[in-house]
This record gives structure tokens, sequence and C-alpha cells, in this order.
């Protein structure tokens, strides 16, 4: 074999391993993955749980507190898109259960104080993370303002017990529901796309907020069956602790951010 041979043959060695251990080019997870994903996290939130667990009840509490300055500034006709843009940002939100479980997995004892006080590998990188996707639910909050004026003019919000009757009994009510659907479908998939790999990736390496965003994009579009499947699990998970009047997050978020944390491992 020539030296050429030689030289092409250890750099096909070398990329068929870099797209091997590179998780944006991992396709090959099943859609049971979700389920595994979560089954993971269960198992976290039972070691400790009373960590987890008031991790819950916190999220619980600012939560409903948002839910009640809507209502104390009448601006309850966005509740249902911030409800929905919560869950852009709630990657942020659980970066202390992702601490939990990756500190569970390197087989050290977890405390409320490493929780509160994590440390990620991104630095600063994080809080810029986090700013746009609070800017994008933002956005998203806007566009739903704008929606409802294309439709119904200066009218005012009739309030939650008149919503209802309103969409489904008028022409322009149906309207509404399917351009805003279409609308909120792609503001909700972005979203989740740059967002739900990228806060347990920057606590996990050394990377700057955009590269972690698209790595996580790449990460949900080559895997999108365990993805699509969970994002079905998280939106069931999220409407039954909105069902609740949001006591369901103190269970629920914490086993959805240790279960986040494992479908990143799982993915890496």
């Amino acid at each position: 074999m020539s030296e050429a041979d030689e030289t092409y043959g250890l750099l096909s060695e070398t990329s068929s391993i870099d797209e091997t251990r590179n998780p944006a080019r991992q396709r090959h997870l099943p859609a049971r993955a979700a389920l595994d994903w979560l089954q993971a996290g269960w198992r976290d939130l039972l070691v400790q749980p009373g960590l987890s667990l008031s991790y819950g009840i916190v999220v619980f509490i600012i939560t409903a507190l948002l839910a009640w300055a809507l209502f104390a500034a009448g601006r309850d006709y966005i509740l249902f898109p911030a409800i929905a843009g919560y869950m852009i940002i709630a990657p942020v939100l659980a970066i202390g259960l992702y601490e939990k479980s990756r500190t569970l997995e390197a087989g050290e004892h977890p405390t409320l104080r490493t929780m509160l006080l994590v440390r990620p590998q991104a630095g600063a990188q994080i809080f810029y993370t986090g700013l746009m996707l609070c800017l994008l639910m933002l956005l998203w909050n806007r566009a739903a303002v704008l929606i409802y004026a294309l439709f119904f003019g200066v009218r005012a919000f009739p309030g939650l017990d008149g919503v209802v009757a309103m969409l489904l009994t008028t022409p322009a009510g149906w309207g509404m529901l399917i351009v805003g659907t279409l609308i909120g479908g792609l503001f909700a998939a972005f979203g989740f796309a740059i967002s739900v790999f990228s806060i347990p990736m920057l606590l996990d390496q050394r990377t700057d907020a955009l590269t972690a965003m698209g790595t996580s994009m790449a990460m949900v579009w080559n895997n999108l069956t365990p993805t699509i499947a969970w994002g079905a699990i998280v939106l069931a998970l999220f409407a039954a602790s909105a069902v609740t009047g949001f006591l369901g997050f103190i269970v629920i978020f914490p086993l959805l951010g240790h279960a986040t944390w494992h479908a990143y491992r799982a993915m890496r």
C-alpha cells in the first residue's frame, strides 16, 4: 500500500470516529429513547427527592406569581402564549436539576448548595443564551398580540371566560386559531430546537452560546423521531401542570429537568 493510500485510510477512519462521537451526527436513536430518558430522570428524582422537589416548589411559586401578575395587570390575554413561551426558557431554569444529574452521574453527592450555585463550564455564555431565549419568548408574545389585533381589531379581550366562545363560534376566531397555531408552532419548534440541549451543553462543555444553540438544533434535526416524541411528552406534562394550577410543576418540572440531562448525554 502506498503512503497516499495509508494517509487516505487514516483520514477516513478518523472521520468515521468523529462522526460517531459528534452528537450532531448521530441519527440512530429510536423513538422509545424518549421513554428511557424519562425513566432515567425519575431515578434521579428519587435520589434525595427533597432536593428536586424543593426546586420544583420554587419553580411553582415563580410561575404562580407570574400568572397572578398578568391577571393583576389586566394582561390575561397573553397568558396562553406566555405559558407556551415558558417552555422555551424552562431549560435555563432547570440548570440546577442538570447539575444534580451530572453530580449523580459522576458518583458524587449532590447538595442544595451545588444545585443553586452552579458553575457552568461555559461561564457567562449560559446567561447570554438565557437572554436570547427570553427575547424569543417576548417576540412570540408580541406576535400573539399582533395576530389577535389582525383578526379582531381593537376589540377588547373578553377574558378567559369568553375567549372559548369567541374563538369557536366566529369565523374570525377560527381564522385566528388556524393562523395562530401555525405561527405559534414555528416559534415553538425553533425555540425547542435551540434550547433543549444548549443549556446542558453549556453546563458540561466550554463553548459559546451560538455554538451550543446551533449544535442543539443539529441534534434535534438529526434525531427527529426521539426528539419529537420527547417534545410531545414535555408538552403533555406541561399541559397537565397547567390544568392543576401549576401545582404539577412541583414534581413534573424536576422530572423533565433530570430527563433532559439524560437526553443530552444520550446524544453526546
